[in-house]
């Protein structure tokens, strides 16, 4: 009989303690990694303010569709504002709340 290594879920994500950093927990070791660098520059001063996981509703006709969480918005300090997803799959859902994104926020998604 021969054993297949057991999947730790659809993306193969990380454990969690090998994804957590000053107890944040990330979706991805990937994105704890960015998380890192962003923090760097915030305290060389690029970098103004670090949201994360910033919640998008989309609503049509008063009807709530779905909600879109951006891993993270970026205030840099000459006042560029970015939003960035850090990506490992872009699934076909993905795709389409980015599109969502650009059409009722007028927000460019800047993927790592």
């Amino acid at each position: 009989m021969v054993w297949k290594k057991r999947r730790s879920g659809k993306f193969n994500v990380a454990p969690k303690a090998e994804r957590t950093w000053q107890g944040i927990t990330y979706d991805s070791k990937k994105e704890m990694t960015y998380a890192k660098h962003l923090d760097l520059l915030q305290r060389g001063g690029e970098i103004i303010s670090i949201e994360r996981q910033v919640p998008y509703v989309f609503t049509i006709n008063a009807v709530k569709i779905c909600t879109y969480k951006l891993d993270f918005k970026v205030v840099y300090a000459n006042g560029r504002t970015e939003y960035i997803d850090v990506k490992g799959v872009k699934t076909d859902v993905y795709n389409i709340k980015k599109k969502l994104l650009k059409a009722m926020y007028g927000i460019d998604i800047k993927e790592v």
